[in-house]
């Protein structure tokens, strides 16, 4: 992967939904996203930037092949390659502190903090998904702060961490120990990395399947596609609560179907918009 660039896409908002661009750029493992508005010219594009993986002409091809997909032309869209420098600094234009849920907060490092009694999570731009602006991430982070507050966990497993945002804010909530698991390899770094700037510690694993232990926690914030298929693996992590996201509200029957096969019973649904978040607990409890 080339670390110190990245592509940026630009979409014009009348050729797609914000609900599925986000949708669109997620499963592609978008860095991050934003809006740029043309006064002059009356047009908004949203915006997305990816990671370049060893090939970069590979990496575009790619990327304009999921957007045909969406049915919008090759010439509709534009692509362009940043350098870091570059790409960081249009993140910064866009990209503040946000407050989380009752005591979280999401801060980049280039933001001063507030001596307010928020929980800082600090996570700057970087070459793995979650940085806490995505409403999935955010009800993901509700629902660890809800949970810790209740009874911090002692074991956490999440599955598909990206960042490790979510590990990380349990960790700062109080939970004993945190597995943080992703299938690429900048994420398993991007973990490492942003738990020793937020001062705890964490264990992370390059792998796309659960493991077989049981975890008091487990959270995957993925998509629904790949959340029903490793149903049957992750399902037996669960010692006593699972939280999914990455999911519009459509979804969220079809992914609740497969863990309740599974054994688990559906405890909570929550929204934001069109995304969903949704909760389980072993029936025996």
């Amino acid at each position: 992967m080339q670390a110190s660039k990245c592509i940026e896409l630009k979409i014009r908002t009348d050729l797609i939904s914000e609900e599925a661009f986000e949708l669109l750029i997620s499963s592609l493992g978008a860095l991050g996203s934003a809006e740029e508005t043309d006064v002059d010219a009356e047009l908004t594009d949203r915006i997305a930037w990816f990671a370049i993986a060893e090939d970069e002409a590979q990496t575009k091809a790619a990327i304009a092949d999921a957007v045909i997909l969406q049915g919008i032309s090759r010439d509709s869209i534009t692509m362009a390659t940043l350098e870091q420098q570059n790409w960081e600094t249009a993140w910064q234009k866009d990209w503040q502190s946000m407050d989380i849920g009752n005591n979280l907060r999401v801060r980049p490092s280039f933001c001063e903090a507030a001596d307010d009694g928020r929980i800082d999570i600090v996570l700057d731009p970087g070459m793995a998904f979650g940085t806490g602006t995505h409403p999935t991430t955010q009800l993901c982070l509700e629902a660890v702060e809800r949970i810790c507050a209740d009874n911090p966990p002692a074991t956490l497993l999440d599955m598909g961490a990206g960042s490790g945002i979510l590990a990380i804010a349990a960790l700062k909530l109080g939970a004993g120990s945190a597995l943080a698991i992703d299938m690429e390899p900048e994420s398993v770094e991007a973990c490492e990395t942003n738990a020793a700037i937020n001062g705890v510690t964490l264990e992370a694993k390059l792998d796309d399947t659960p493991p077989a232990d049981q975890f008091d926690l487990v959270v995957a914030n993925i998509l629904a596609g790949p959340l029903v298929w490793m149903a049957k693996e992750l399902a037996p992590c669960v010692g006593e609560r699972l939280v999914l996201s990455g999911l519009l509200t459509t979804q969220v029957d079809d992914v609740a179907e497969a863990y309740i096969k599974e054994g688990l019973c559906e405890t909570r649904r929550d929204a934001q918009g069109d995304w969903a978040s949704v909760e389980f607990s072993p029936r025996s409890q």
